[in-house]
């Protein structure tokens, strides 16, 4: 499923016009997570992005902005501390509940990671949180400022050096990062929790991860990001950690109210109410989306009912080759069908003597056919090919038949 971005803005905490943007599922939105960035960074850091990205496309609206003072947002950076990015955090919770839905999860990088643990306890709309390379206590961050940190508790303010860049700190940031402790937080947490990690991570070490784990309550669960360094800078190491937090978070995502087929038997397809085609398919206890291309008018959410028909005959004709293959013990590694369809002229057909030409439906299969067997073997795969139901289906004439559900509803 492709993803969509909104770029928004939203008055911080401390009153100041914070800049973020929301990834968006080009379908519907099963759930909503906020995405908190890690220290004197911004909302575009590799990582945020990339996360964010694959998880608008399965189906959750991800919020990711700048804190206050940094990056697109308005605001001192001097003026702020680990509270008042906290206090941002629940200002963009408020934001993304209104404008698209209440956050289920919530993801934080670094300092972030501290953050969204000490902010879910005040967001009853938490169910997960994961923390991706986060300091066991976010005085942790007193070690970025080297030498500096003597100067800033002398003078009350300090030009310090982070990553190459000078930010502006007040002697407030280290006083109240040290009255903030990461128990507290742990306890009262309230939701399910992933700590993922990198061994190698030089920044904040892999022990704050054994730290933060140890103090909190089940569910929890602990991924190595093995490899990573502490930014998750290259491709393979985001991609692998927003597989993983896709993976987990789907036991926590609210689903989608239940469509049920009628009489228990069937398929049942209905609008999403979301988009101009994009329809929702109940197959017994399946459920995925039909949708068209986008530049038809849909989302691309899903394949359309063409695609759906022709992986029907792929899936059948693969099913029965395998099926075959074991009755006759043939050594049959693997089996790859791939579908095209076309709608052709028929020059040949009976109808083509009323003067018209008309057109028939053609479907080109090609059979990729891996195993040590015999030609014999491979042409009575193919031979059996030819007889699979759907296959059998399309070449005869079916017989259609509608009927309207006295209630004139959906059946649910």
């Amino acid at each position: 499923m492709a993803s969509r971005r909104e770029r928004v803005r939203f008055t911080g905490a401390g009153g100041d016009q914070l800049a973020g943007r929301v990834e968006l599922p080009a379908g519907p939105i099963r759930g909503a997570a906020l995405f908190a960035h890690c220290f004197t960074c911004s909302s575009d850091v590799a990582a945020a992005s990339r996360i964010s990205v694959a998880l608008a496309e399965a189906g959750i609206a991800v919020m990711r902005f700048d804190f206050t003072g940094l990056g697109a947002s308005e605001g001192d950076f001097a003026d702020t501390n680990f509270s008042t990015n906290v206090a941002d955090l629940i200002a963009a919770s408020s934001y993304l509940s209104d404008h698209f839905q209440a956050p289920g999860l919530l993801i934080g990088h670094s300092l972030g990671g501290a953050a969204v643990l000490a902010a879910a306890p005040e967001l009853d709309s938490v169910k997960a949180v994961v923390t991706i390379g986060a300091p066991s206590e976010p005085s942790h961050v007193e070690a970025l400022l080297g030498e500096d940190r003597a100067r800033l508790e002398t003078d009350g303010e300090a030009t310090i050096d982070i990553g190459g860049r000078p930010f502006r700190v007040k002697a407030q940031l280290l006083e109240d990062l040290r009255h903030r402790t990461i128990d507290e937080c742990l306890a009262d947490l309230g939701a399910a929790l992933l700590v993922m990690h990198s061994p190698v991570d030089n920044v904040v070490g892999v022990g704050n991860a054994a730290e933060i784990y140890q103090a909190a309550r089940h569910p929890k669960s602990f991924i190595a990001l093995d490899g990573a360094d502490h930014l998750l800078s290259k491709r393979r190491d985001s991609d692998f950690a927003a597989s993983m937090i896709r993976a987990w978070v789907e036991r926590y995502l609210d689903d989608a109210p239940e469509t049920k087929p009628a009489d228990g038997e069937g398929v049942v397809v209905s609008e999403m109410g979301e988009g101009k085609f994009l329809n929702q398919v109940v197959a017994g206890a399946h459920r995925f989306l039909m949708d068209e291309p986008i530049s038809v008018g849909g989302y691309n959410a899903g394949p359309n009912p063409y695609d759906l028909l022709a992986a029907a005959l792929g899936g059948c004709t693969s099913m029965t080759m395998r099926m075959y293959a074991e009755h006759k013990g043939i050594p049959l590694e693997r089996v790859e069908v791939a579908v095209r369809h076309a709608t052709t002229h028929c020059e040949d057909c009976e109808a083509a003597a009323t003067g018209a030409t008309p057109k028939i439906d053609e479907w080109t299969r090609v059979l990729h056919i891996d195993g040590d067997i015999t030609d014999d073997q491979r042409a009575g795969l193919v031979r059996i090919a030819d007889r699979c139901p759907v296959h059998l289906t399309l070449e005869r004439s079916s017989i259609v038949v509608t009927e309207v559900a006295d209630d004139g509803g959906v059946n649910r």
